[in-house]
Parts: C-alpha cells; structure tokens; sequence
C-alpha cells in the first residue's frame, strides 16, 4: 500500500483586521499562521506565501543579520539584532510588518522611542513585537517583494521615523546595496566611495556587501565594515 503526504494550505482572514489595532491582535494571537510574511501596509493586508530563495535572500539576511550581531550585539552591547519573524508596529504609519533585520539599540528603548510589547504568557523579559521606530531595518528583494520594498515600505518606514534603511537587491548580475538615511523628505541614499564603502550615522561605521561564488554557482555573502571617516 502506497503512502501519501497530502498537505492542505487553508489561510483564514478574519473579518475584522483591516485596522491596525484588530490586525495586531490577530498577529499575536494563536491564530496568525507560522509561515509566510503578512504585513500591515496603512489600511491593507498584504499576504507574501512565495518561499524565500536560498542564495539571493536567505543566505544574504544571514550574512548581514550575523555581521550586525557581532558589531552591536557582542562588541559594543549597544541593543540587538533581530531576524524574521520579529514584528514591528507603528500607529503613527499605521504599520505593521515583519522586516527581514531589524537593528535595537539601548538608548531608543532607553528614551521611549521604541517599546517592546509584553507576550500575553510568560514572565519577565518575555516579549512578542516592538512598537515605534526601530534605529536599522534591512529589507532583501524577491520577486514577489520588489515593488512593497522599493515604494511601499520606504514611505512607510519613514513616516513612522526610522532612522535607517538598508536595501539589498541579490537577484541580478550586479549586487545592489545602499543605505538610505531618513530626511524631511524621505530616505536619500548615502554615498558610496570608489571601493563601495558606505557610512551608517546610526551605527557610525562604513559597511559595503561583497558576494562571491562557492562550491558552484552558490553565492556566499560577507558585510565588511570600517571605521567611518565622514
């Protein structure tokens, strides 16, 4: 007799999400499923179920994620670096979304600019979402993601007052990678010098991402950084 996996996707919306307020309920509710990237995006749910491609996505947000962790986390314990699945809101923006890096340090917790919201179980130290303006989000293109992250999310993310932007586009020929500082009038790219080096005023250290091909055609990723000099 032949064995058979049958697997049957069912994803639910309730009725009422399209606010934030019952959107943020339903995230941390129970019900929210496990897999898939569901944001908030000022009125509108917008559902990503596409899977995440090894070498142009994941192994990228590793490589930054670990890069991050090293420099804030273990070297300067100035705050830390989250990865997937780690929810911010904002009711200023009228946002909630799951980035794929996300960058906390102590003096934002510290001053109330951003707020860790408590796990409705569990004790002390236990949290589930952040709400405000985290200082670093990292956002790596898809296919099915291009759009939200070059127009949607900029808007959003800047109204909600995040300092720092950081795009990375891994799926063509060239490797793209800028780091957007927030202005009056929205994110401007800061500018790389003639080796690729640019400055983060957040984390006042130059960064540029570098990729090379290992064991075949695989891409391994590595985010370098410096000591920033302007």
């Amino acid at each position: 007799m032949e064995s058979a996996l049958i697997l049957d996707f069912d994803l639910r919306l309730p009725a009422e999400i399209y606010t934030l307020e019952s959107f943020r309920r339903w995230a941390l509710s129970d019900a929210f499923p496990e897999s898939g990237r569901i944001d908030y995006l000022d009125g509108e749910v917008e559902i990503d179920m596409s899977p995440e491609d090894l070498y142009t996505h994941g192994a990228v947000k590793a490589a930054i994620s670990t890069a991050l962790c090293t420099l804030v986390v273990e070297e300067r314990d100035a705050g830390s670096v989250f990865i997937d699945r780690t929810r911010i809101s904002s009711p200023i923006a009228d946002l909630s979304v799951e980035p794929d890096v996300v960058v906390v340090l102590w003096g934002s917790l510290d001053g109330g600019r951003v707020r860790e919201i408590p796990a409705a179980r569990g004790g002390d130290g236990r949290f589930i979402e952040l709400e405000g303006a985290p200082d670093v989000v990292v956002e790596v293109l898809s296919d099915s993601s291009v759009k939200k992250d070059r127009e949607r999310l900029p808007a959003l993310y800047a109204k909600a007052g995040i300092p720092e932007l950081w795009l990375v586009d891994a799926r063509g020929e060239e490797l793209a990678f800028s780091i957007q500082g927030l202005t009056p009038l929205g994110y401007a790219s800061r500018p790389a010098d003639a080796d690729g080096w640019m400055r983060s005023a957040v984390l006042g250290v130059s960064f540029r991402l570098r990729r090379e091909r290992t064991h075949g055609a695989r891409w391994r990723y590595r985010l370098e950084r410096r000591t920033a000099t302007g």
